[in-house]
């Protein structure tokens, strides 16, 4: 399986490592390490024949310090899900104020030189002005500054833990993160390396080999940014790096994050070099966990399910949900929040349209209406490979996924493109409408009177705002009432109740081979198709045979394998936290 000791950079292992108050970010408090046994298994390791511990320890007084100092730590050790320090920092800067001064002082910026020329086009906004927001958030390891004091090791360089695609909907109240299993088998492209110099590309490589790629202490996010874009074809149009520095004193500040575990976890779980059981880490169950309790159980692998990094992602996955609900409910106030914003920015590279503190404020702003359920964390569709322990995508599935996301439509085929009703309507079947008054001329003032509901029926961002619009210059009573239920319609439909169909005739006229059924409701309803995005030159040729020109072709439904395994953030935090059997 993956991750598991002496393998790739990948597939190594985390060993323990002493906490202290230096290298936290912003100098919080962190426990003072456990007695007993993390402390043995260090000296255990150190004195092993042939083993990675290196010189014998020193058996004297010193314990954890003195096994520090004489064993050689091991490579990806303290492996902590800093990117949920990304994860909440969108929330953190709307707090203003004192914060804003914090975290401008903090942030820091990659060189936009070093991001690909060839890249997918930027998602389209509708007709309000709406537009999704990708953001790609990875999770370093990187051995710089002090990062080694946390258990980063000795040897130099930078991997990326974990890396998480944010797809933030249009219409700002749902997102999805796709998480990207790190030894996953893709095809790297050209990179710039800190020398200035663009590798030659097209090799295939574990996915984290991108940001490891010419093997600086920062890591290469712009390497990942151009790999990620040239796996899903979706365009990023941020990143934020964080590494694990400040990571305890983060979940100090929101005084601990809560989890739960299918069972306990023990020393010999958390360090198999111990040989033997060990002390108790982490107990079967509900739990409140902060500092290096924290840090155990989002790098926690061995001893739960079958030890790879499948399901130690569920764990994050379900870490961040928890530690998002967490400042949600305390408050986004700068006293509440700001040791947690300095901990998390003094750790924090983003790319430049992140780079200050007001950028950050605007787009922290532009997410405050996400609700906890509609924040979804999905897996990459994947499989183990035959020839060795490293993943595979699995395509279709995969295609289809990054196809969802390129359409606006959430994994469960809600449409989110941004086009909300304007007077209430839930976009899900058109709203029944008061009668109208006679027919008059199209055009004539008169048309006031007939009112007339408008839905999407395409993937087409703003189509119904279009219809709204061209419905209102003949002097109609249009309003926009969001998606209709389906996003199929080849022709646009003229939905009409009783005594309304004279009305729906003339308003036909202006959508040429619009078709006209009756209906139900006692108004009239507009659904634009296909046809209406073609004449208006909105959506994208979709390259799909048989496709209409010039509209966007509705994505194929997401695999079971996709959608079932989907975690909400507000799911229940005992559930969904491991895979596989065994430990």
């Amino acid at each position: 399986m993956s991750g598991q000791w002496g393998e790739g950079p990948a597939r190594s292992e985390d060993e323990s490592g002493a906490l202290t108050t230096e290298g936290t970010g912003s100098g919080g408090a962190v426990p003072s390490p456990r007695s007993g046994g993390r402390a043995e298994a260090r000296r255990a390791a150190a004195q092993g024949k042939g083993g990675r511990g290196g010189d014998k320890a020193d058996s004297g007084p010193g314990g954890r310090a003195a096994a520090r100092k004489n064993a050689k730590p091991k490579k990806n050790v303290k492996k902590i899900v800093a990117w949920s320090a990304a994860g909440v920092l969108v929330l953190i800067a709307g707090a203003g104020g004192a914060i804003y001064f914090k975290l401008n002082a903090n942030i820091k910026s990659f060189d936009a030189d070093a991001i690909a020329g060839d890249r997918p086009p930027e998602a389209k906004a509708d007709a309000d002005g709406n537009k999704p927001v990708n953001i790609l958030l990875i999770g370093s390891d990187s051995r710089g500054k002090n990062n080694a004091d946390l258990g980063g090791g000795e040897d130099g360089g930078a991997r990326s833990d974990t890396t998480i695609l944010l797809h933030v909907y249009a219409d700002h109240k749902h997102a999805v993160g796709i998480s990207i299993p790190r030894n996953t088998m893709v095809q790297l492209p050209s990179c710039k390396l800190p020398n200035g110099k663009w590798t030659k590309g097209g090799n295939t490589d574990l996915f984290n080999a991108a940001f490891s790629t010419g093997g600086s202490d920062d890591g290469n996010p712009a390497c990942t940014q151009n790999t990620v874009e040239k796996v899903t074809g979706i365009r990023v149009d941020h990143t934020m790096v964080v590494d694990f520095n400040g990571f305890a004193a983060m979940t100090k500040a929101v005084n601990g994050v809560d989890i739960c575990l299918p069972q306990a976890i023990y020393e010999g779980d958390i360090n198999p070099n111990l040989h033997k059981k060990g002390a108790l880490v982490l107990p079967q169950g509900k739990q409140t966990v902060d500092g290096q309790k924290a840090l155990d159980y989002v790098r926690l692998r061995h001893g739960i399910g079958d030890g790879s990094d499948i399901g130690r992602m569920k764990r994050q996955q379900a870490f961040m949900s928890s530690l998002i609900s967490k400042i949600k409910k305390d408050g986004l106030s700068p006293t509440n929040l700001l040791p947690l914003a300095d901990a998390a920015t003094k750790s924090l590279t983003v790319d430049p349209g992140l780079d200050s503190a007001d950028k950050l404020l605007s787009f922290g702003l532009s997410l405050k209406n996400i609700d906890m359920h509609d924040l979804k964390f999905v897996t990459a569709p994947w499989r183990y490979r035959t020839q060795d322990s490293n993943i595979d995508l699995i395509q279709p599935d995969a295609n289809k996924l990054w196809e969802t996301l390129k359409a606006d439509q959430t994994i469960d085929g809600q449409n989110a493109t941004g086009q909300q009703p304007d007077g209430g309507g839930s976009g899900t079947s058109p709203a029944p409408q008061q009668p109208s008054a006679p027919a008059a001329p199209v055009g004539d003032a008169s048309n006031a009177a007939i009112k007339v509901a408008v839905y999407n029926g395409t993937t087409v961002n703003g189509l119904a705002g279009k219809g709204t619009e061209q419905l209102k210059a003949a002097k109609f009573g249009a309003t926009t009432a969001g998606q209709a239920a389906s996003t199929k319609y080849k022709a646009t439909t003229i939905e009409y109740g009783s005594g309304q169909k004279a009305n729906a005739e003339k308003i036909a006229a202006l959508f040429p081979g619009a078709e006209l059924a009756s209906g139900s409701s006692r108004g009239i309803s507009v659904i634009v198709g296909q046809d209406f995005a073609a004449a208006t030159g909105l959506g994208t040729p979709s390259g799909t045979a048989g496709a209409t020109p010039g509209v966007q072709t509705p994505p194929q439904p997401l695999p079971t394998t996709v959608t079932n395994d989907a975690r909400s953030a507000d799911d229940d935090i005992c559930a969904n936290t491991t895979y596989g059997s065994g430990g």
